[in-house]
């Protein structure tokens, strides 16, 4: 390429600088979430980057994510037929870092362009691979093409780019050796460099190739208002561009996740033999006087030289082609709907059309927390907080209903009272152009099949779906506990919510505990600490139950223990399902269960009671409230609605969205009170009120009798509503709330031997029944 038809595809930086701004502003206003995950250093470091290829406004968005995050200028290897559109439309792709794919001298043009600090992004695949299949049947790497209607290996023009430049970077460094500095000069001449050092410095550098992967989640396959407008102004669209604006319009409109996943990078390694650096540098020395020249050696080969050099060449390239292409398709963030159609294709493999429903949940379940254990496997966010997963054992997941329903509408699974079941049209054949909508299943299931890990996986978990025990899936459901104290407490830590954050004083953890002696123990006793707090509240006293003998978990409730601004969030429904859901643990490693709780945990352990769960053998509530001694809560409802209409109105934060709390107990309770989350406690303790009837276990009720916070009377009226002829109440003489924590008055002490005698009656009663 002459430099008169170079000056042909020079950037234009005002217009693609436009392009940055115009791309970041729209991001906003779509449903489109791009989520880059990559430590800053590998783009900087980085000159040619590799995407995969399923939509085809995809190929805009990673040179501005690269511009954004390094300010270096990209060249993009585009269709050649997008420039043939006319001038207009051709001159602004070039302005913006496009080059077609025939442009004569591509490759030592963009050599050319990276040794000035320009980055090059390349789809290997070549075009539009929709079906996401790119294993042949014996597991080889290769994609349909259009143009060809086969298919084909995966383009190789990136290993090539990338070993022939560092031939020639390696050959600069020979002349700087040698003090050949003519030569040098020459090329920094004919790159257009500043001096010989940018040349020297850019020599040195390696040649880093970085394999990246794009996933779209999820897929779906309605009309849109991108697609209904096509068809209004575009009578007669063709088959290819209906179905384009069909999916690629759901992407762009509503709420998808685009994950860009940089992988491992790639650094052209060959160690050359003696006698081929020899060959190298007599080639360079007689027929290199241009990167043309250099990337043509291929392509003129006559000499035995030159022939052994391009073998050379080739072999090596496609070894690289190899590594970043497995490298590439390993970078797949995978999400429930990856396993569930993995799992659905895998079964009617085995000719299995229908599975129980409850086998299928499971077998999902199983398989998801395998793989969050499995090295090598980028899981999606939403299989790595379990706020979005976690009920998936009960059929309950937004993930899973949403996939479910994307397949009866392309009528490809239906569903029994008790079954799935698998429907024809997901064995039929369907074009390149119509199984992202006909097939959705195909499309994700061929996504994942790279992935061995995938595999082996969905393969023991199909296994062990049926013999898996309770205190198994009990481990891993309190892993989920664990994992969303992590989760929260890392995504409420962002900076934005500082300015709460700085003011708490706690400083003792907020994880859950589970504590199991070496056998299974007949009791279990569950510990609910109270609002504003933590697990740590009740620790002490769970270890000296563990050490006598019981099985004991500390429940952590929704929103505590991480930050104020994650209770904000809450709702009082989803603490009683952290209860809810440490009981299912903790009695899945023991025949019965007594439930302690204190202030607001004694009012969820009482609804919890009130619902008569199978196991539950006595309830202990510890300054459960009713009524409050602060008049202010009074007014609590009149500042949340406020609040909720403020949050209405556009650029309004809440008028008072937290409180300041003056705890006695500040190294475990929150500083900052929200106001949403006091009335969701009012919201609480109303329904309590109505449930306390239907409260018929041993209960235990314990209160003191000049608590400052919960009006004393909470007790009394607590214990009169509840009908059970076991109960019984305990006044401590005591002006604190904590006087389960701090102890006072014996509290523990009237709590264990509580559940003492609710051990020792429960193993009467099943005597008695066997």
């Amino acid at each position: 390429m002459t430099p008169q038809e170079e000056d042909i595809f020079d950037i234009n930086e005002n217009t693609y600088q436009w392009c940055v701004r115009s791309f970041q502003a729209i991001r906003k206003r779509l449903g489109l979430n791009v989520k880059v995950h990559s430590p800053d250093h590998l783009m900087k470091r980085g000159h040619i980057f590799l995407f995969n290829h399923f939509a085809r406004f995809e190929t805009i968005i990673p040179p501005f994510v690269i511009h954004r995050t390094t300010g270096a200028y990209c060249r993009t290897i585009a269709d050649h037929v997008l420039f043939e559109g006319g001038e207009n439309s051709s001159s602004f792709l070039r302005g913006v870092g496009a080059v077609p794919n025939n442009l004569p001298g591509l490759l030592p043009f963009l050599a050319a362009e990276i040794l000035r600090g320009r980055k090059v992004v390349v789809f290997p695949e070549g075009g539009m691979v929709k079906d996401r299949r790119v294993l042949g049947p014996e597991g080889n790497f290769n994609v349909f093409s259009r143009t060809s209607k086969e298919r084909r290996k995966h383009h190789r023009g990136a290993a090539v780019l990338a070993l022939t430049l560092d031939i020639f970077k390696r050959r600069i460094l020979v002349l700087h050796s040698r003090g050949d500095h003519a030569r040098i000069n020459r090329w920094v001449k004919a790159l257009g460099l500043k001096d010989a050092d940018e040349l020297m410095n850019k020599a040195v550098e390696p040649t880093l190739i970085i394999p990246s992967t794009i996933t779209f989640y999820p897929i779906r396959i309605q009309e849109n208002f991108i697609s209904r407008a096509a068809d209004m102004f575009m009578r007669g669209l063709s088959q290819q561009f209906a179905e384009e604006m069909k999916i690629e319009g759901n992407l762009l409109l509503r709420d998808t996740d685009m994950d860009i996943r940089l992988g491992g990078p790639i650094e052209p390694q060959k160690k050359w033999r003696w006698w081929e650096t020899f060959l190298m540098n007599r080639y360079f020395a007689k027929n290199v006087w241009s990167l043309n020249d250099l990337f043509g050696l291929k392509d003129q080969a006559e000499s035995f030289t030159e022939k052994m050099l391009a073998k050379c060449i080739s072999t090596e390239s496609l070894r690289i082609r190899d590594e970043y292409m497995r490298e590439m398709y390993a970078g797949i963030t995978v999400n429930l709907s990856h396993l569930a159609s993995h799992l659905i294709v895998t079964l009617i493999d085995k000719g299995q059309m229908e599975i129980r429903q409850d086998l299928f949940h499971r077998t999902l379940y199983l398989a998801l927390k395998n793989l969050q254990a499995t090295p090598g496997v980028h899981l999606h966010r939403s299989l790595l907080w379990p706020d979005r997963y976690r009920l998936l054992l009960e059929g309950v997941s937004i993930e899973l209903e949403r996939f479910l329903k994307t397949c009866k509408t392309a009528g490809l699974v239906g569903r029994t009272p008790g079954s799935y079941r698998f429907l024809d049209k997901l064995c039929d054949e369907h074009s390149f152009d119509e199984v992202r909508l006909e097939n959705p299943v195909e499309v994700y299931a061929n996504e994942v099949e790279p992935l061995s890990q995938v595999h082996e996986t969905m393969a023991a978990a199909l296994k062990n779906a049926e013999t898996v025990t309770e205190a198994e899936l009990g481990s891993l459901l309190f892993d989920d506990e664990l994992r969303a104290h992590q989760w929260n407490h890392e995504y409420f830590n962002q900076p934005r919510f500082h300015e709460i954050n700085d003011q708490e004083t706690a400083t003792k953890g907020g994880e859950p505990y589970l504590l199991l002696p070496k056998n299974r123990v007949r009791t279990g006793v569950l510990l609910v600490h109270g609002f504003l707090a933590s697990p740590e509240e009740l620790r002490a006293y769970g270890l000296k139950l563990s050490e006598m003998g019981y099985a004991v978990m500390g429940v952590r409730l929704a929103g505590h223990g991480t930050s104020p601004w994650d209770l904000k969030t809450r709702e009082w429904s989803d603490w009683l399902r952290s209860l809810q859901r440490g009981y299912r643990i903790l009695s899945a490693f023991t025949d019965q269960v007594v439930v302690v709780g204190f202030s607001t945990g004694g009012s969820l352990s009482l609804v919890f009671a009130a619902d008569g769960a199978p196991k539950l053998c006595g309830v202990a509530s510890v300054s459960a409230p009713l009524h409050f001694r602060n008049r202010k809560m009074a007014f609590v409802p009149l500042v949340h609605g406020l609040n909720k209409l403020a949050s209405w109105l556009p650029n309004f934060e809440d008028i008072i969205p937290f409180r300041e709390n003056t705890s006695e107990h500040p190294d475990i309770n929150y500083r900052s009170i929200p106001v949403h989350a006091l009335y969701q406690l009012r919201q609480l303790t109303e329904h309590l009120r109505e449930q306390l009837e239907h409260v018929h276990t041993p209960t235990l009720i314990i209160q003191g009798d000049n608590d400052p916070v919960v009006n004393p009377a909470s007790g009394s009226e607590i214990f009169d509503a509840i009908h059970h002829p076991e109960k019984s109440l305990h006044w401590i003489k005591a002006d604190r709330h904590g006087i389960f924590h701090e102890n006072i008055g014996d509290t523990q002490k009237i709590i264990t031997t509580f559940i003492e005698q609710c051990d020792a009656e429960a193993t009467v009663e099943r005597e008695q029944a066997s």
